[in-house]
């Protein structure tokens, strides 16, 4: 316990000091023109256009370099925090992102102009001759304007929302869309439903096509894998074409067009916050936010739970087959295939072993992010569970094995009545810790667009602009499930101590 509150009140003294301090820049360069961007520390986000005109800047003589995230809103907290000197991004999320931030101002000299478009698997040209023709009709309807102006211009916006026409039908299926819902007023969430511009030109879309939209919320920079593995149909994002991305995929009509600008620091600004108390209702209250971590919570606990289990029983059959192999000899081949497993899964990172079992081995399979994430956590965990297994068996005495023979009972018998129950009451405790241990590996699950408890922190903070509540709130929720857990290994530990006395 004395533990726990030192951890409380280590993470409430961060969460007072980052509510209330002002910005402390690390850098003192200014950036007012495009001329000033060779030598600064630029911020873009993963996979955007921003990040690949950047780029053109990087390693060259003034030393300029490039930070990127996940998250635009993550880039410009940084630039606050005064760890960049200069955010590149997309004009419309630029103004929502610095919108109330007295300290940030975004250059009126533009960075570069880009068209939208639609992107889709470049073996899919049927599809794209229906997009690119629906597209076309709600240009020239006039929809397509009307969507924009809903979001953007002072006079217009709110006041003309796209509605489907009655009499729709959607006798053709669904249209599953990948996007990243972090990047207003194109995509972002307003409670459950992801809205924007790009939710209504591609729900439009898909009511010209007879075809529901499924919305499939995950990383930028997955967008194009998942349409060209055909985990989705369609990807819209603010994306633009460009020749690198036409390499492995296709794009439809551009739909509109934007700019490129450059948010800057203004060092004579500083900004005064809002108090702690209306951050927290900004954060978790309005809008009913704390939503997304209550359902992220669920999927965690629900992964964590039954990739633990499935992860024992693989675990268990991997460890017998070896101990069989090392005191018998036998199962040779089998014994081949487990050491195989236990080097690749134990050899590779998590997250590339959940991106490779959804994009590949599930590639042409509809199987649900939940599952898929149980499975690739549960074949995770079997490796680490068979070696502990295997550790307890190997740490039973072999005089009990030649004793167990020798009054008559089978090698089978002996494992089952003699070894496996002391072996499992010595591994009890590990067993526990790995199944800690899986409860904070899943938070990764955001990269395959998987709500878990991380990712309901994310889309908090795509919506408010806020990095440090979120964060702060998601990092608490996993140390209270580590300390409960924590605590019931410790009373299982004692319990076992005192049933050997």
């Amino acid at each position: 316990m004395k533990k726990l509150s030192l951890l409380l009140m280590s993470l409430t003294a961060a969460l007072l000091i980052g509510c209330g301090s002002t910005n402390s820049n690390n850098t003192d360069k200014v950036v007012k023109t495009v001329d000033d961007l060779p030598g600064s520390k630029i911020g873009v986000q993963l996979g955007t256009i921003g990040d690949i005109y950047a780029s053109d800047y990087e390693g060259d003589e003034e030393g300029t370099t490039i930070e990127r995230y996940n998250k635009i809103t993550d880039a410009v907290q940084a630039l606050k925090q005064g760890k960049i000197d200069c955010v590149i991004v997309d004009e419309q999320p630029a103004i929502a992102t610095t919108k109330g931030e007295e300290s940030l101002v975004i250059l009126d000299e533009p960075f570069a102009l880009e068209e939208y478009a639609i992107c889709i698997a470049k073996d899919n040209d049927e599809l794209a001759k229906k997009v690119n023709a629906a597209l076309q009709e709600l240009k020239d309807e006039g929809v397509v304007d009307q969507i924009v102006a809903n979001y953007i211009g002072d006079d217009t916006k709110g006041t003309c929302p796209y509605v489907t026409p009655e009499g729709t039908e959607y006798n053709n299926g669904k249209l599953v869309v990948a996007t990243n819902v972090t990047f207003p007023p194109y995509e972002y969430y307003e409670g459950n439903e992801a809205v924007g511009i790009d939710m209504d030109i591609i729900k439009a879309v898909g009511d010209k096509l007879g075809m529901e939209v499924e919305i499939d919320d995950i990383e930028f920079d997955s967008i194009i894998t998942a349409v060209d593995s055909h985990k989705a149909d369609v990807g819209i994002a603010g994306m633009t074409m460009t020749e690198e991305r036409l390499k492995s995929i296709n794009f439809s009509d551009p739909y509109t067009t934007s700019k490129q600008v450059i948010i800057s620091r203004d060092p004579s600004k500083t900004g005064t916050g809002i108090g702690f108390i209306d951050n927290l209702k900004r954060n978790f209250v309005e809008g009913n936010r704390y939503q997304y971590l209550i359902k992220g919570l669920v999927n965690t606990l629900i992964i964590a739970l039954c990739a633990v289990l499935a992860g024992m029983i693989i675990g268990f059959v991997v460890a017998m087959v070896r101990v069989t192999h090392d005191r018998t000899g036998s199962l040779t081949f089998l014994n081949g295939i487990c050491k195989l497993y236990l080097a690749i899964i134990r050899g590779t990172p998590m997250m590339i072993q959940l991106l490779i079992i959804y994009y590949v081995v599930f590639k042409s399979v509809n199987v649900p992010k939940l599952l898929v994430a149980i499975i690739a956590f549960a074949i995770n965990s079997g490796a680490y569970v068979a070696e502990i297994m295997r550790g307890g068996i190997m740490s039973i005495d072999g005089g009990q094995m030649e004793a167990g023979r020798s009054l008559g009972l089978t090698y089978k018998q002996t494992m089952i009545s003699i070894i496996l129950p002391q072996a499992i009451k010595n591994v009890l405790p590990a067993l526990g810790n790995e199944f800690i241990s899986l409860i904070k590996e899943t938070s990764i699950c955001g990269y395959i667009g998987l709500m878990d408890l991380t990712r309901g922190g994310d889309i908090i903070r795509s919506i408010t602009y806020e990095a440090f509540l979120p964060l702060i709130a998601v990092a608490l929720i996993y140390l209270l499930i580590v300390q409960v857990l924590n605590f019931g290994v410790g009373k299982l530990e004692k319990n076992l101590r005192k049933s050997e006395r």
